[in-house]
């Protein structure tokens, strides 16, 4: 029992009339991850879960379909076109797009071989399902190195799947007697998986060093850390892998935000002239403020008065203290006996140090 691939370039009219059956994927959407296969025959479109013998199944691009038996997999294939259902045939498993590893699975599931009784096909999307929404229900904690403290965000965004092994996920994610299986049906589940993931991996941002201000920007890395960490859960289990993640938003809470705020403004002081600037920008508006007072502009202006001449005041014997310790050297300097230098004199009568013939502070004339 298996598929056989179909040399057919006919339209489906060309088809209905060859062939007792054409099953086609019923309703693929967007949101879509897995439908049933509807019947179309001469009379219509069939409700009827029994693929008969000789029927064509028509395969889409980016679909896999599988050709079941009461629950258990006949054969797939991952190749667009037409292929023809063969009970006396063995299983083809056309590989298309999906990695040698398929293979490896299929040992796992594979029909036992009897007599077909209930034969289904299903159609698996393999297009890269986006615009899942997400978003954290609490505060994510992040410590952050920069900011030597332990901050808290918040993420909103979307995120995107794909699934890249058909039979795991038909095995394992896929409910049973399902016609049709979006992501809607499963979101409940799975997203407080990646939420969980979530936070695993903006702790590993963490640990990587990563400023909390660089994590909106970190899209990309940061969907390498979720499939990281989904890919024992997700990967392995059900075959699916997080393809890309969207940050809508990142939001902080209040304690976070004055830390942060804290931190930013110390740096900006370091600069002189930012600190030049908020001065004389708290000292206008301490006057704009004084202008406003309600118990009369004269009586603020008056109280910043007394603090800018308590200032100068403080100021003023600072500077007093610096001229009577300058009087001080200075007469230090006076008092101390000056040498005599070549071509100068002592006056005998009042011991003026001279250069001259005479001294000009006695008028005794230069001894020969």
């Amino acid at each position: 029992m298996g598929i056989i691939r179909a040399a057919i370039g006919s339209a489906m009219g060309a088809l209905s009339d060859q062939f007792q059956e054409v099953v086609e994927p019923y309703d693929m959407g967007a949101q879509t991850l897995m439908t049933q296969g509807r019947i179309k025959n001469k009379r219509g479109w069939s409700e009827s879960d029994l693929i008969s013998n000789g029927s064509v199944i028509h395969v889409y691009d980016n679909m896999f379909m599988l050709l079941t038996d009461g629950g258990k997999i006949i054969d797939y294939t991952a190749e667009p076109g037409y292929f023809i259902v063969d009970n006396s045939s063995m299983p083809s498993l056309f590989q298309g797009q999906i990695k040698e590893s398929l293979k490896d699975v299929w040992e796992r599931f594979k029909f036992d071989g009897s007599s077909p009784q209930s034969q289904k096909v299903y159609f698996i999307n393999l297009q890269e399902v986006k615009g899942i929404k997400f978003g954290t229900r609490n505060a994510v904690n992040y410590f952050d190195s920069f900011y030597n403290a332990e901050l808290f965000l918040r993420a909103f965004g979307t995120y995107s799947i794909k699934i890249n092994n058909p039979l795991l996920f038909y095995a394992n994610a896929c409910p049973r007697n399902a016609r049709r299986v979006d992501v809607d049906d499963i979101n409940e589940q799975y997203l407080n998986e990646f939420l969980e993931a979530l936070q695993v991996s903006i702790n590993k941002m963490s640990a990587d060093g990563v400023r909390i201000s660089y994590v909106s920007s970190k899209a990309s890395e940061l969907s390498k850390y979720l499939s990281d960490a989904l890919d024992e859960l997700w990967t392995q289990e059900r075959g699916i892998e997080v393809v890309s993640v969207a940050l809508g938003s990142i939001s902080y809470d209040e304690n976070s935000q004055k830390l942060i705020n804290m931190r930013n403004q110390g740096a900006m002081m370091q600069d002189p002239s930012i600190r030049e600037g908020y001065v004389q920008s708290a000292v206008a508006q301490g006057l704009q403020d004084a202008g406003s007072n309600t118990a009369g502009a004269g009586t603020a202006f008056m109280g910043v008065g007394m603090g800018m001449n308590a200032a100068g005041s403080f100021m003023g014997a600072a500077s007093q203290t610096n001229a009577a310790q300058m009087q001080q050297q200075a007469a230090a300097d006076v008092s101390a006996p000056r040498q005599k230098q070549e071509g100068e004199w002592f006056c005998p009568e009042c011991g003026t140090l001279n250069s001259g013939k005479f001294c000009p502070n006695c008028g005794t004339k230069k001894p020969e």
